[in-house]
């Protein structure tokens, strides 16, 4: 992520012990983590509710990492997303694994306006796809 200037404002994280292990190997690859909030309310959430906690967030935060859980964040990223690679949008439909990152842009200024299909699938990531870029 930060090597690509995927470098979120802000992270909404569960608060479930391998979520906190994932964001801190995350951190670490930052040279000025974001500030995180550790939510309760994102463990083993609906899309929805996920959805409800992300339009909560400040008119300041431009970017936002969510860690969570499937089927939560998976069903998260089908319901928000309308458009980008078809290809790369297939994948995702199919699968979104542990340590998947799915990147999806939002034409808002208001977290608070975030609806479905608003957004646009930039890339989507996962660590089969990084080793195959590797080998």
């Amino acid at each position: 992520m930060a090597r690509h200037g995927l470098i979120p404002d802000r992270v909404l994280c569960s608060t479930a012990r391998r979520t906190h292990e994932t964001w801190t190997l995350v951190a670490a690859a930052f040279s000025k983590p974001p500030s995180v909030k550790f939510e309760e309310r994102v463990y083993d959430a609906s899309a929805t509710s996920i959805l409800d906690l992300v339009r909560e967030i400040g008119e300041d935060v431009h970017s936002l990492l969510v860690i969570g859980h499937n089927p939560g964040l998976h069903d998260l990223a089908g319901l928000l997303i309308a458009s980008g690679d078809v290809e790369i949008r297939e994948r995702l439909r199919e699968k979104f694994p542990t340590a998947g990152l799915a990147v999806i842009d939002f034409p808002l200024d208001d977290w608070r306006k975030l609806h479905r299909r608003a957004g646009r699938l930039d890339r989507f990531v996962t660590p089969r796809s990084l080793a195959d870029a590797t080998d």
